[in-house]
This record gives structure tokens, C-alpha cells and sequence, in this order.
């Protein structure tokens, strides 16, 4: 990767992060849009008694304060590490690509 390329992916990579980290504690609480159907379908109180989440570092993407409330440094620090989260595996895959294009394979 030349030193330009190497520039804008980092730049692009800051400004995702300036944002994931400003933007995230603004995110809304409401359910999102796969949850909202199942309540309005009414086949919400069917999920399994124990959900997949339950064992996540940060379950339902929700971290809470000792008073139940979610903190915004908590929010944007979420924000933060599913950001690069997703430039890791995007990263990985883009490098894994370009080794299988040179070989020839």
C-alpha cells in the first residue's frame, strides 16, 4: 500500500472514530427495527430464556452506571471498539484478498 493510500485509510479511519465516539452517546434507546417488528407482531415474548447475548462483554450493546443508566462514556466507548472492530475484520479480509490476488490464485 503506497504512503497516500496508507494517508487517506487512516484519515478515513480517525474521522470513524471521532464520530463513533461523538455520535454514539446521541444514539437513540428506542428498539431497533428487527425488535420493533416482533413487538408489533407480538412475537416478542417468545425469544429464548436465555438470550445470546447474555454472555457478550457488553450485552445488547448496552453498558449501565450503578444507577441503571446508561453513561455516555460508556455509549461512545462501545461506539469506539465496534468501529474498529469492523476496520480489523475489514482490514484482515482486504489483506487476505490482496495475498490471493499476488499468488495468482
Amino acid at each position: 500500500m503506497n504512503r497516500k493510500t496508507w494517508t487517506f485509510v487512516v484519515a478515513g479511519l480517525l474521522l470513524a472514530l471521532a464520530l463513533a465516539a461523538l455520535v454514539s452517546p446521541f444514539a437513540s434507546g428506542d428498539p431497533d427495527g428487527l425488535e420493533k417488528v416482533a413487538q408489533d407482531q407480538g412475537f416478542i415474548a417468545r425469544e429464548s430464556e436465555e438470550p445470546a447475548w447474555k454472555w457478550s462483554p457488553w450485552p445488547d450493546y448496552w453498558s449501565e452506571s450503578e444507577d441503571g443508566l446508561p453513561t455516555p462514556l460508556r455509549k461512545a466507548a462501545a461506539g469506539v471498539i465496534g468501529t474498529l472492530l469492523v476496520f480489523g475484520v475489514g482490514y484482515a479480509l482486504a489483506r487476505l484478498a490482496a495475498r490471493r490476488r499476488a499468488s495468482g490464485a
